[in-house]
């Protein structure tokens, strides 16, 4: 009799392409998935960002001179008379003081809001650099604002003022800033208005939760 033969051992199984559960990898190799799971670099890079800053910086404190001028020309004059004693305050019951304030502190309101307005559509991307450079920018402007209008104003010497102008003869006060908290406002306002802006019209991070894989067929039910 003959021996039985041995039965061949089973053909290696090699997934066929339709195959559940097997997905042909993507191209690229390690790149393919890097893309898959979105490892893509996120903005222009740091170097990019800071030297759009520093520009930005620049740019709003170069402005500032425009915020002088404007308060220097739109705020109140606060009226002074003299007599042989002393000067006073020939309305003491106005509040042009007030709208001094006021007036600078709309004003630097007005040029928060347009300078983030003009820095999101030039960048249309948030960061720590850009946001940075709007406060400091922004508060470097507001300072220069408030020198140079004071500079333009009437002399801060208001004895000499009153012995030039003559007893009884009503002049204007120094132009001065009495809220300091008001050299706040552009800073304030540019990082709202920007905040609020990346945040409904910015481009959105991707969900971290989402798989890397959207065409990975879902596999068997637990069960």
């Amino acid at each position: 009799m003959t021996a039985p033969l041995t039965p061949p051992p089973p053909p290696h199984h090699q997934p066929s392409d339709n195959a559940p559960g097997w997905q042909t990898p993507p191209a690229g190799g390690a790149a393919g998935y890097a893309g898959y799971a979105g490892y893509e670099k996120d903005g222009p890079g740091m170097k990019t960002e800071v030297r759009d800053a520093a520009v930005i910086t620049v740019a709003l404190a170069l402005a500032g001179v425009l915020l002088g001028v404007l308060w220097w020309w739109l705020a109140p004059h606060v009226p002074l008379v003299a007599d042989d004693t002393a000067v006073y305050l020939k309305d003491t019951e106005g509040e042009q003081a007030i709208g001094v304030d006021g007036t600078f502190t709309l004003l630097a309101l007005g040029f928060g809001v347009v300078s983030a307005a003009v820095v999101f559509l030039v960048r249309r991307r948030g960061g720590v650099p850009l946001v940075v450079g709007l406060a400091v920018g922004g508060l470097l402007g507001s300072l220069l604002a408030w020198r140079l209008g004071v500079y333009l104003g009437p002399t801060q010497n208001v004895v000499a003022h009153a012995k030039a102008v003559g007893k009884g003869v009503t002049f204007s006060a120094p132009l001065k800033l009495g809220a300091k908290g008001a050299l706040l406002a552009w800073s304030l306002g540019a990082l709202v208005v920007h905040l609020g802006l990346t945040a409904l019209f910015g481009p959105r991070d991707p969900d971290p939760y989402e798989s890397p894989y959207p065409e990975f067929p879902p596999g068997p039910p637990a069960g």
